[in-house]
């Protein structure tokens, strides 16, 4: 599961670059994977991550806002959103992944790259976003990512 983690942390990477400068995601992600070469499968997994928060965007934006009560988009800090947007990609279009493995990964990154309030944060809207994204499953996820 640590490879799956660092492709994970490598889309908040890539993410969180193109919101500092818009444009192309593929060479930030492969400047990154040049860094650190991945297998083949955790390097798909990265690239399917980040194309997939790119081309729903508009839609994971609006996921984000309809689940956070209490903040705008505007109001989270960078790196939050970005580990929001790759866990409501993986919540959203990718079901083979159990809920519960999406919000603990996406509170660690947020723990890892933004504090520990971070993923308080996260493990908060994720838990409100898996019960519109994955009607009956968000119990198990929210009740997991608790650490």
């Amino acid at each position: 599961m640590a490879a799956r983690h660092r492709a994970r942390e490598l889309a908040v990477q890539v993410l969180f670059q193109l919101e500092l400068q818009p444009g192309n995601w593929r060479d930030p992600l492969q400047y990154h994977l040049d860094l650190e070469p991945q297998s083949a499968s955790n390097q798909r997994f990265a690239v399917d991550l980040v194309e997939g928060a790119v081309s729903h965007a508009s839609e994971i934006d609006a996921m984000i806002r309809a689940c956070s009560t209490n903040w705008a988009m505007d109001q989270m800090g960078a790196l939050e959103r970005a580990v929001l947007r790759v866990a409501t990609e993986e919540l959203g279009w990718r079901p083979e992944t159990p809920v519960a493995v999406v919000i603990d990964e996406a509170v660690q990154l947020a723990k890892q790259m933004a504090g520990e309030e971070a993923g308080k944060f996260v493990n908060g809207i994720l838990g409100n976003l898996a019960r519109s994204a994955r009607p009956g499953l968000e119990q198990a996820g929210a009740r997991s990512s608790s650490r």
